[in-house]
């Protein structure tokens, strides 16, 4: 009992692991199935059939290089506007600081239901034709808020001698911001950005009200698993999860990298 006891927030945070990787494991499992049905939910016959042809099904590859296609641009929208109303905000002091902070973060705090449908109803008073920029619009509202969260945390913890000591080796307004305040917040900048396409690419609510006739990846996912789902779209998902794990250890190996070069 004792051990249990010194060990339990280990055990927990495992247990917890686990149940977080399972879903994931269940996808990979059933990508080399092989089902004799429509339907991809029980284990018939070890395949790779579904690796070997990823494309195989109509559309399912459209539908991952348009979600692909506005999450990149949904990204560089959200996070060049982030960047930009984060160091706003520490920065400088103006009026009405404290109500644009709160319509910041209130995308953050409104269920993506009540966004989408404000959305909606924007582009049809306006008289949008639904489709990709409907899309893209709102995907750039919807991730700005997260951006601008994790760049103001790494901003708000900067330390302003850093950027004034470049001031006093000559160094100009343009050469300080590149070479020392971009350099510090480029952290927060990357993980804001990381963030906003994930949420891009996985949103499936705000992209279902405001999509008209196109359909993005998660659309498809949903639309085919009423249909019977396809053994290559755990083939995409798997592909998927194995490059965000590789991202994230690229990520800690480069850290480790750095602290030992500092040392």
């Amino acid at each position: 009992m004792s051990w249990l006891r010194r060990n339990l927030v280990v055990i927990a945070g495992l247990i917890t692991l686990a149940f977080l990787i399972l879903p994931n494991l269940v996808v990979l499992v059933f990508s080399f199935n092989k089902p004799k049905g429509r339907f991809n939910y029980a284990w018939q016959e070890f395949s790779l059939d579904a690796w070997r042809d990823p494309c195989g099904v109509a559309d399912l590859c459209g539908s991952l290089a348009l979600s692909l296609q506005i999450a990149a641009w949904a990204t560089l929208g959200a996070t060049v506007l982030g960047v930009m109303v984060a160091f706003a905000l520490v920065r400088y002091r103006f009026r009405a600081r404290s109500t644009v902070s709160a319509l910041i973060f209130l995308p953050m705090a409104m269920p993506e239901v009540v966004m989408a449908a404000s959305l909606l109803t924007l582009f049809l008073n306006m008289g949008v034709q639904l489709g990709f920029w409907t899309i893209l619009i709102a995907h750039i509202m919807f991730c700005l808020s997260f951006v601008v969260t994790a760049v103001k945390a790494r901003v708000m913890s900067m330390d302003p001698r850093l950027e004034q000591a470049a001031q006093d080796l000559y160094a100009g307004p343009v050469q300080t911001f590149l070479r020392v305040t971009l350099s510090i917040a480029a952290p927060g900048i990357a993980a804001g950005a990381l963030l906003a396409f994930a949420l891009s690419f996985d949103d499936f609510i705000i992209t279902n009200f405001n999509a008209g006739s196109t359909v993005t990846f998660p659309m498809y996912v949903w639309g085919s698993a009423q249909r019977g789902t396809p053994v290559q779209i755990n083939v995409i998902g798997t592909a998927m999860f194995a490059v965000a794990i590789l991202l994230v250890l690229a990520g800690m190996l480069i850290g480790n990298r750095r602290k030992k070069q500092a040392r």
